[in-house]
Protein backbone atom coordinates (compact mmCIF):
# COMPACT_ATOMS: atom_id res chain seq x y z
CA UNK A 1 0.00 0.00 0.00
CA UNK A 2 2.84 2.37 0.73
CA UNK A 3 4.31 1.47 -2.36
CA UNK A 4 0.97 2.43 -4.52
CA UNK A 5 0.62 5.87 -1.98
CA UNK A 6 4.10 6.76 -2.76
CA UNK A 7 3.80 5.98 -6.34
CA UNK A 8 0.81 8.34 -7.02
CA UNK A 9 2.35 11.32 -4.80
CA UNK A 10 5.17 11.51 -6.96
CA UNK A 11 2.99 11.46 -10.45
CA UNK A 12 0.87 13.97 -8.72
CA UNK A 13 3.78 16.18 -7.73
CA UNK A 14 5.14 15.72 -11.43
CA UNK A 15 1.97 16.24 -12.89
CA UNK A 16 1.05 19.71 -11.05
CA UNK A 17 4.83 20.31 -11.80
CA UNK A 18 4.27 19.83 -15.52
CA UNK A 19 1.00 22.10 -15.60
CA UNK A 20 2.59 24.61 -13.79
CA UNK A 21 5.61 24.60 -16.43
CA UNK A 22 3.13 23.95 -19.80
CA UNK A 23 0.94 27.10 -18.30
CA UNK A 24 3.84 29.24 -17.59
CA UNK A 25 5.58 28.59 -21.15
CA UNK A 26 1.48 28.93 -23.09
CA UNK A 27 1.30 32.29 -20.87
CA UNK A 28 4.86 33.94 -21.69
CA UNK A 29 4.88 33.35 -25.74
CA UNK A 30 1.96 34.39 -26.08
CA UNK A 31 2.43 37.29 -24.19
CA UNK A 32 5.99 37.78 -25.42
CA UNK A 33 4.10 37.37 -29.14
CA UNK A 34 1.01 39.77 -28.64
CA UNK A 35 -0.73 36.63 -28.46
CA UNK A 36 0.64 34.93 -31.55
CA UNK A 37 2.56 32.34 -30.89
CA UNK A 38 5.37 31.56 -33.28
CA UNK A 39 7.31 28.73 -34.09
CA UNK A 40 9.53 27.40 -37.18
CA UNK A 41 7.81 30.08 -39.68
CA UNK A 42 4.25 28.66 -38.28
CA UNK A 43 2.06 31.19 -36.83
CA UNK A 44 -0.76 29.88 -34.08
CA UNK A 45 -3.94 31.61 -34.87
CA UNK A 46 -7.58 31.60 -32.78
CA UNK A 47 -10.59 31.47 -35.04
CA UNK A 48 -12.87 34.37 -34.06
CA UNK A 49 -16.10 33.39 -35.92
CA UNK A 50 -18.13 31.09 -38.01
CA UNK A 51 -17.19 32.57 -41.80
CA UNK A 52 -15.06 29.25 -42.47
CA UNK A 53 -17.66 26.75 -41.12
CA UNK A 54 -18.17 23.74 -41.18
CA UNK A 55 -14.21 23.14 -41.88
CA UNK A 56 -12.75 25.57 -39.48
CA UNK A 57 -15.29 25.68 -36.41
CA UNK A 58 -15.81 29.16 -34.53
CA UNK A 59 -12.54 28.75 -31.23
CA UNK A 60 -10.40 26.87 -33.15
CA UNK A 61 -6.88 26.75 -33.21
CA UNK A 62 -5.25 27.07 -36.91
CA UNK A 63 -1.94 27.09 -37.81
CA UNK A 64 -0.64 29.08 -40.63
CA UNK A 65 2.58 29.18 -42.57
CA UNK A 66 4.04 33.08 -42.33
CA UNK A 67 4.88 34.39 -45.34
CA UNK A 68 6.30 37.82 -47.20
CA UNK A 69 4.61 40.32 -49.52
CA UNK A 70 5.54 38.51 -52.74
CA UNK A 71 3.27 35.41 -52.35
CA UNK A 72 1.41 34.35 -54.88
CA UNK A 73 -2.41 32.55 -54.27
CA UNK A 74 -4.62 30.29 -56.31
CA UNK A 75 -8.16 30.39 -56.14
CA UNK A 76 -8.92 28.14 -53.62
CA UNK A 77 -6.21 28.49 -51.03
CA UNK A 78 -7.10 29.76 -48.04
CA UNK A 79 -5.46 32.75 -46.28
CA UNK A 80 -4.83 34.77 -43.14
CA UNK A 81 -4.91 38.69 -43.48
CA UNK A 82 -5.43 41.48 -42.11
CA UNK A 83 -8.15 44.11 -42.71
CA UNK A 84 -8.29 47.61 -43.34
CA UNK A 85 -10.33 47.94 -40.05
CA UNK A 86 -7.91 45.93 -38.05
CA UNK A 87 -8.61 42.45 -37.44
CA UNK A 88 -6.97 39.15 -39.15
CA UNK A 89 -9.36 37.52 -41.12
CA UNK A 90 -8.74 34.40 -42.32
CA UNK A 91 -11.12 33.37 -45.57
CA UNK A 92 -10.55 31.63 -48.69
CA UNK A 93 -9.32 33.04 -52.13
CA UNK A 94 -12.28 33.31 -54.58
CA UNK A 95 -11.04 35.07 -57.45
CA UNK A 96 -8.18 36.01 -58.56
CA UNK A 97 -8.44 39.75 -60.42
CA UNK A 98 -5.44 42.42 -61.56
CA UNK A 99 -3.13 39.46 -62.95
CA UNK A 100 -2.44 38.24 -59.90
CA UNK A 101 -1.77 41.28 -58.13
CA UNK A 102 -5.03 41.24 -55.77
CA UNK A 103 -7.65 38.45 -54.74
CA UNK A 104 -11.04 38.40 -53.63
CA UNK A 105 -11.95 36.39 -50.55
CA UNK A 106 -15.07 34.78 -49.35
CA UNK A 107 -15.74 32.74 -46.26
CA UNK A 108 -17.17 28.98 -46.54
CA UNK A 109 -20.24 29.92 -44.94
CA UNK A 110 -20.64 34.17 -45.90
CA UNK A 111 -23.34 34.02 -49.11
CA UNK A 112 -21.27 36.79 -50.60
CA UNK A 113 -17.19 36.97 -51.65
CA UNK A 114 -15.83 39.67 -49.31
CA UNK A 115 -16.00 43.44 -50.41
CA UNK A 116 -12.45 44.54 -49.59
CA UNK A 117 -10.00 43.69 -52.42
CA UNK A 118 -7.21 41.60 -50.67
CA UNK A 119 -3.75 42.96 -51.86
CA UNK A 120 -0.56 40.31 -51.54
CA UNK A 121 0.93 42.55 -48.43
CA UNK A 122 -1.84 42.11 -46.54
CA UNK A 123 -1.71 38.53 -46.22
CA UNK A 124 0.63 37.58 -43.16
CA UNK A 125 -0.65 33.36 -43.23
CA UNK A 126 -1.33 30.91 -45.65
CA UNK A 127 -3.59 27.88 -43.86
CA UNK A 128 -1.35 24.99 -43.81
CA UNK A 129 -4.90 22.56 -43.30
CA UNK A 130 -4.17 22.16 -39.56
CA UNK A 131 -7.01 22.53 -36.89
CA UNK A 132 -7.54 21.95 -33.47
CA UNK A 133 -11.01 22.61 -32.41
CA UNK A 134 -12.02 24.76 -29.40
CA UNK A 135 -8.38 24.70 -28.18
CA UNK A 136 -8.73 28.73 -29.32
CA UNK A 137 -10.87 29.71 -26.61
CA UNK A 138 -8.31 27.96 -24.00
CA UNK A 139 -5.66 30.42 -25.86
CA UNK A 140 -8.35 33.74 -25.56
CA UNK A 141 -9.18 32.67 -21.87
CA UNK A 142 -4.65 32.50 -21.58
CA UNK A 143 -4.26 35.61 -23.08
CA UNK A 144 -6.06 37.49 -20.95
CA UNK A 145 -5.44 39.06 -17.78
CA UNK A 146 -7.81 37.33 -15.62
CA UNK A 147 -6.56 33.59 -17.65
CA UNK A 148 -2.65 35.15 -16.50
CA UNK A 149 -3.76 35.49 -12.75
CA UNK A 150 -6.05 32.05 -12.93
CA UNK A 151 -3.56 30.02 -14.77
CA UNK A 152 -0.70 31.11 -12.69
CA UNK A 153 -2.07 31.18 -8.84
CA UNK A 154 -4.17 28.08 -9.38
CA UNK A 155 -1.76 25.25 -10.33
CA UNK A 156 1.11 27.42 -8.26
CA UNK A 157 -1.56 27.13 -5.14
CA UNK A 158 -2.01 23.15 -5.81
CA UNK A 159 1.63 22.37 -5.63
CA UNK A 160 2.24 24.70 -2.95
CA UNK A 161 -0.73 22.58 -1.07
CA UNK A 162 0.48 19.29 -1.90
CA UNK A 163 4.04 20.00 -0.88
CA UNK A 164 3.14 21.33 2.89
CA UNK A 165 0.80 17.94 2.92
CA UNK A 166 4.04 16.22 1.60
CA UNK A 167 5.96 17.94 4.75
CA UNK A 168 3.43 17.60 7.31
CA UNK A 169 3.33 13.38 5.99
CA UNK A 170 6.82 13.32 6.56
CA UNK A 171 7.10 14.82 9.65
CA UNK A 172 4.41 12.58 11.22
CA UNK A 173 6.31 9.70 9.82
CA UNK A 174 9.52 10.70 11.37
CA UNK A 175 7.57 11.35 14.75
CA UNK A 176 6.28 8.14 14.54
CA UNK A 177 10.16 5.98 13.84
CA UNK A 178 11.29 8.25 16.36
CA UNK A 179 8.57 7.06 18.90
CA UNK A 180 8.79 2.98 17.44
CA UNK A 181 12.90 3.98 18.45
CA UNK A 182 12.43 5.23 21.97
CA UNK A 183 10.11 2.74 22.73
CA UNK A 184 12.67 0.16 21.33
CA UNK A 185 15.61 1.27 23.08
CA UNK A 186 13.31 1.47 26.56
CA UNK A 187 12.21 -1.80 26.48
CA UNK A 188 15.64 -3.43 25.79
CA UNK A 189 16.72 -1.08 28.84
CA UNK A 190 14.10 -3.18 30.76
CA UNK A 191 15.29 -6.15 29.98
Amino acid sequence: MKKVTSILSGALTTLLTIILLVTVAAVVTTQVSDGEPSLFGYQIKTVLSGSMEPGIDTGSVILVRAVDESGVYQVGDVVTFQTYEGPLVTHRIHEVTDGGQSYITKGDNNPLPDTQVLEPSMVVGEYTGMTIPYLGHVFSFVSSDVGVIFLFIIPGFLLVLYSLYTIVRALREVDRLSKEQQQTVSSSHQE
